[in-house]
C-alpha cells in the first residue's frame, strides 16, 4: 500500500485517478510499487518486455531511439503527469520495447501492473481517455520530428532547439548532439559559426542565447 504522501502526489498529478471509487482506487493503490531509480539509469531497452505502467512523480525519463553505430535520436521526454506511450504501446500489443528510456535525473515513479493498467482501461472512460489523449499528443510530436529530420537541415533544426529551451543552456555539445541524433563534432562546428554570428556566446557547459529572434529567422528559412 502506498504512503499517504505518495497517494496525494499521485493524485496530484494523475487526477483521472480520483474518478475511481473509493474501494477500486483503494485496490489498484494495493498491488502499486513505488520506485526510486538513480538519474542515468536505463529504465527500459530494446527488445526488452514490458514490466508495467509508469506514472512519474518527480524526474523525468528520456526516451530515444539508437543506432548500431552508437548514434542516438531522442524521441520524447517523459514527465510527472504523463506516461510512456511507447509502454502503453507494448501493453495493448503485448509486444516489447522498440527503444530506449534513461532517466536524465532522479526519478521516483509509482508502477502499475500490466493486469491493473488493463483494467483501468477496460472500465473507466477517464483513464482510457488520459491515455488515448496522450497518444494524440505525442503522435503529433513524432511527426513534427519527422519532418524535422527528412526536410530541415542540421543547423536549423540545431537553431530551434536553442530558442526552444531555457536561456542560458546548461547542456554539453553531446547532449544537444544525442537530442537531434546527430555527432557531437558537427553540433560543436555549427555552434562555433553560431558564436562568429554573434548569435551565441559558448562557455563551459553553457550557450548563451544574445540574438533569438536571428535565431528564430534562421530555423525557419
Amino acid at each position: 500500500m502506498l504512503t499517504g504522501d505518495i497517494q496525494k502526489r499521485l493524485l496530484q498529478h494523475y487526477p483521472m485517478l480520483c474518478e475511481l471509487p473509493a474501494a477500486e482506487l483503494d485496490s489498484l493503490l494495493a498491488v502499486a510499487n513505488v520506485m526510486q531509480i538513480p538519474a542515468g539509469t536505463t529504465v527500459f531497452d530494446e527488445d526488452q518486455p514490458c514490466q508495467g505502467f509508469p506514472l512519474l512523480l518527480s524526474g523525468n525519463i528520456r526516451v530515444i531511439k539508437a543506432a548500431p553505430n552508437g548514434r542516438e535520436l531522442q524521441l520524447y521526454r517523459v514527465v510527472p503527469g504523463e506516461s510512456c506511450i511507447l509502454t502503453s504501446s507494448c501493453l495493448l500489443g503485448h509486444t516489447r520495447y522498440q527503444a530506449r528510456g534513461i532517466t536524465e535525473q532522479t526519478l521516483e515513479m509509482v508502477l502499475l501492473p500490466a493486469a491493473a493498467f488493463h483494467k483501468l482501461l477496460d472500465r473507466h472512460e477517464a483513464f482510457r481517455s488520459y491515455v488515448f489523449h496522450l497518444f494524440s499528443d505525442r503522435l503529433t510530436d513524432l511527426m513534427q520530428l519527422v519532418s524535422a529530420v527528412a526536410f530541415q537541415k542540421l543547423d536549423q533544426r540545431l537553431a530551434a532547439l536553442l530558442t526552444a529551451k531555457p536561456n542560458p543552456i546548461h547542456a554539453t555539445h553531446q547532449a544537444l548532439a544525442d537530442e537531434l541524433g546527430s555527432a557531437r563534432e558537427m553540433v560543436s562546428r555549427l555552434l562555433k559559426g553560431f558564436e562568429e554570428q554573434g548569435w551565441i556566446r559558448l562557455g563551459r557547459e553553457q550557450i548563451e542565447v544574445i540574438n533569438a529572434s536571428a535565431l528564430q529567422k534562421f530555423s525557419s528559412l
